[in-house]
């Protein structure tokens, strides 16, 4: 529903949200690599070197108010935090509290597409013609799968000009989720699909379309039964609108020497979906990447399809060197490998990694908006970080 008028607009909202924060840093494209790490980078064998690391992030300029890194080997879990929930209190971040997972939700959508493979209701091959065919003849050629590695070709609804003028209006304008795709209706394809990876959140939009039109059922639906009731997620929802559950961590706009501005509440869900909308909590978060990596969501055969790796990263790029699938990445660390996804939106950045069969995994959460165009520097602290947890999670304990 549309925002009051005595309701004020942050000053993030007004300013920053159509430049650079608006809906995981869509219109990034291009491919992005970790810098080498140096042996130098390496944790020390005590969890109190990582603690320490993840305190100086939320110590920078720019960074976090708070942090959390969940990790979990087999049945044992150990929890590193760093600053604080909310601002002006002293509450630490729980596993439990909510928090906008941003990209990380487009695991789900892939989830949900994957299992419909398995089930026969969709194909990898499927086109958009097919089984959307009121949309734009020119897109009718893309595939399933090349809407779920990014190889599609669509233009990004969240760059759309005006998309962003209505944001910018009223950031908590509700939209008609299932009509995002028409702010670029007009558009052409930016490449021939398949030929090249391009990240675009109007991808994940049209993945939930697809499972619409061939189950007759709405995506919030599927995402309950395919995924939130086999994994136990609890504390996980896709809202349209823009209010957390509570409790939840505070979502911050921490610019130059501004005091950090809560923008936990600032814009409505409606207008990214599928593409970015999703609720979670670390702790369920935790539940889902272990499930989805490790494969007790699809079967062996459609997880083979799933790993046909190809160049491209995740936005923002995840630690080491990534590579992309079908609604997951790669990311090979000088310590080995981990499959998961991260995500960025106004006040959050997420990361979500387990080892290819689930037994390991690691969550972070940083309680402001941290990419390559606003925050550069501190990505790369943060991937440092990031990789410094993959390590201690595939150590010999």
């Amino acid at each position: 529903m549309p925002v009051p008028r005595s309701v004020p607009v942050p000053r993030s909202a007004q300013l920053r949200l159509p430049l650079v924060a608006l809906l995981s840093a869509a219109c990034l494209t291009g491919l992005v690599q970790a810098a080498p790490t140096h042996a130098s980078d390496a944790p020390a064998n005590d969890d109190r070197a990582l603690r320490r690391q993840l305190q100086a992030l939320t110590d920078a300029p720019g960074g976090p108010p708070g942090a959390i890194a969940v990790l979990k080997r087999g049945s044992h879990t150990q929890v590193f935090r760093a600053g604080v929930a909310k601002v002006s209190t002293d509450r630490p971040i729980q596993a439990t509290d909510h928090m906008r997972i941003a990209s990380t939700a487009k695991a789900f959508s892939g989830a949900v597409a994957l299992r419909l493979v398995d089930t026969g209701d969709l194909r990898l091959n499927d086109t958009l013609g097919k089984v959307l065919p009121r949309l734009p003849r020119a897109w009718h050629r893309v595939t399933l799968r090349q809407l779920l590695n990014h190889t599609s070709g669509l233009p990004d609804f969240s760059a759309a000009p005006e998309f962003l003028a209505l944001v910018t209006e009223n950031p908590r304008r509700h939209f008609d989720s299932r009509r995002l795709l028409d702010f670029v209706a007009d558009e052409p394809l930016a490449f021939r699909p398949g030929s090249r990876y391009e990240y675009s959140n109007s991808d994940n939009i049209a993945v939930a379309l697809m499972a619409e039109a061939v189950t007759d059922r709405r995506y919030e639906d599927l995402l309950d039964e395919l995924v939130y009731r086999p994994l136990e997620l609890r504390s996980t929802s896709l809202p349209q609108g823009f209010r957390m559950p509570r409790p939840y961590m505070h979502g911050y706009d921490v610019t130059g020497q501004n005091p950090p501005e809560d923008v936990s509440e600032v814009l409505s869900a409606s207008g990214v979906w599928a593409s970015g909308g999703i609720i979670s909590t670390p702790k369920d978060m935790t539940a889902f990447i272990r499930g989805y990596a490790g494969g007790k969501l699809i079967s062996d055969r459609t997880r083979h399809q799933q790993r046909n790796w190809v160049d491209g990263a995740s936005e923002p790029a995840g630690p080491g060197k990534n590579k992309a699938g079908l609604a997951i990445f790669r990311y090979t660390t000088r310590c080995g490998v981990v499959l998961g996804h991260t995500g960025n939106f106004p006040g959050y950045t997420q990361l979500i990694a387990a080892t290819p069969d689930g037994t390991r995994s690691l969550t972070v959460s940083l309680t402001t908006q941290v990419n390559k165009t606003n925050k550069p520097e501190l990505l790369k602290r943060l991937r440092t970080v990031q990789e410094n947890l993959v390590c201690a999670l595939l150590r010999k304990r």
